[in-house]
């Protein structure tokens, strides 16, 4: 068994709740399958990054999106959930914040990117008290 895939017990555990389709069996059975969508989502690579021993990665995408669809997803998950333990049950309360930039916006409002902008080309040295056109005093 290599990581991130599943043991015998878990395989036994959720074999009798895949779905029969018609049609001849893939290529590499049920299994493989399972095991590159839970490879895929504990390592957070996109579709394309699959390892080959898994089979095409798009025949995979279109496995997994056509179960979603039907709710295959949702009825193995629904029947491997766990009965809460009231006395035992851990609650984590931890908040992880997003930098304001994350919110999806796009730059901020024009007062700030005036400012920055006379900040930037305000003038280096302060003006001449001499007006323009006036000859200059030293030879």
């Amino acid at each position: 068994m290599r990581r991130h895939e599943l043991s015998d017990v878990e395989w036994q555990q959720i074999k009798e709740l895949l779905p029969v389709t018609p049609g001849p069996n893939s290529k590499r059975g049920d299994r493989a399958f399972v095991n590159a969508v839970i490879w895929r989502t504990r390592t957070g690579v996109p579709w394309r990054d699959l390892p080959s021993r898994f089979g095409p990665w798009k025949t995979i995408y279109n496995r997994f999106t056509r179960w979603a669809a039907r709710g295959v997803w949702a009825r193995i998950f629904k029947s491997l959930q766990i009965e809460v333990d009231e006395e035992g049950s851990l609650i984590d309360a931890s908040v992880v914040r997003a930098h304001q930039d994350a919110s999806g916006g796009k730059g901020g409002s024009n007062e700030m990117i005036l400012a920055v902008l006379e900040e930037v080309f305000r003038p280096n040295s302060t003006p001449s008290r001499r007006q323009k056109g006036a000859r200059s005093t030293s030879r």
